[in-house]
């Protein structure tokens, strides 16, 4: 195609999209003798009775998915007590969180978030024309309900809240979000995709305020991450106009047989999340006494300011050449940060060795070497 036919066919593009640049191809997978840490997923399998379901399912692949999710959406209401119209599935709880901003935003809205936060919502709201919000959080973690409610953000069409918050783990009361719910007639977005790895969740507050959105995902705690199954909770209002802007067949047999058996079987993940917490605070106590300043976690992994001399970028590029791959999220003051997902026992001791390893190098006035 031409220069000239090319900008034409761009300059169709609407507002939002022009102001997106094209992605690039991306980098290639990591090979698989690298310690993956950078992305928050649970690194065990799935339990036997729950990959015997997957197995089974792929013998239906040649039928379209049951619509609506129908039989999925049961299962979640059977689990989590409440009536199937209170329920919405879909493709991982991202899925649900793009409907959301397609359905309440127009352009010239706006929406508030906590700072820092999952930066994707950015573009969520690019895309819808409006306005990202973001309000930052004091160091006593507690809610700042009078800039939410009088403050900047008191003319947004909602609020999100993601609890445990991504990326620094950290956990607000439900008091309190249970006060900024009955202080606000604003919607109120609550994203518990760590709730699992926390010392409460917000599920009880559905029957008392139809203000409140509530997102679970099984990518996290359930160890589903490449399968893409989530759940939104809320009054059958707005979950029933959700369902009616979602993509027909959004989800797949294999995510409605994964989803149902999971359901089915989370006592089994019991001893999943207790290795989690554990291993978190393990690495923890492991990072403070090599000089990192830890934030207080409840989610399935680590935010952790580096010690002083390099940024957060410099760690994970050695990190990277020690065949570990952190996160490094420069948004928000946390050039001077890492994430770490807390995986299998062996994947964090590769991780707290490489950090040692990189340690002692700098203390010896050297480069990090790199893996033999």
């Amino acid at each position: 195609m031409s220069d000239a036919k090319l900008q034409n066919v761009l300059s169709s593009l609407s507002q939002a999209a022009r102001q997106l640049d094209a992605l690039p191809s991306g980098r290639p997978a990591p090979a698989a003798n690298y310690v993956k840490l950078n992305t928050n997923e649970n690194p065990f399998p799935l339990p036997t009775i729950v990959w015997q379901s997957a197995i089974a399912a792929l013998e239906r692949q040649y039928l379209y998915p049951e619509d609506d999710n129908i039989s999925l959406r049961e299962a979640a209401a059977n689990t989590y007590g409440v009536a199937i119209d209170h329920v919405i599935a879909g493709n991982g709880s991202s899925e649900l969180l793009g409907l959301i901003y397609r359905a309440f935003l127009a352009p010239g809205d706006s929406v508030a978030i906590l700072s820092p936060g999952f930066s994707f919502n950015r573009k969520l709201a690019m895309l819808q024309g409006a306005q990202l919000l973001e309000i930052g959080c004091n160091e006593a973690q507690s809610l700042p309900i009078e800039q939410l409610l009088v403050g900047p953000a008191k003319d947004a069409k909602f609020i999100l809240l993601a609890n445990p918050n991504n990326p620094t783990g950290t956990f607000i009361p439900i008091a309190d979000i249970e006060r900024l719910l009955a202080q606000s007639d604003r919607l109120v977005v609550l994203d518990e995709a760590y709730v699992d790895f926390a010392p409460d969740n917000g599920l009880r507050l559905l029957g008392r305020y139809p203000n409140l959105l509530l997102l679970r995902t099984l990518s996290k705690s359930y160890a589903a991450a490449g399968i893409r199954v989530g759940f939104g909770f809320g009054h059958p209002q707005l979950i029933g106009r959700l369902r009616n802007i979602q993509n027909v067949f959004n989800m797949n047999v294999i995510g409605h047989a994964v989803g149902i058996s999971i359901l089915a079987h989370r006592a089994v993940y019991e001893e999943n999340h207790m290795h989690i917490r554990h291993e978190r605070q393990r690495v923890a106590t492991a990072l403070s006494q090599l000089g990192f300043s830890l934030t207080p976690s409840h989610a399935n992994f680590l935010l952790a300011r580096v010690p002083a001399g390099h940024d957060g970028r410099w760690w994970q590029a050695s990190l990277e050449r020690q065949r570990v791959l952190v996160a490094f999220l420069p948004d928000n003051g946390l050039e001077n940060c890492i994430r770490v997902s807390i995986g299998t026992k062996a994947q964090m001791d590769a991780f707290l060795g490489a950090v040692s390893d990189i340690s002692d190098s700098l203390k010896r006035g050297r480069s990090p070497v790199e893996p033999r």
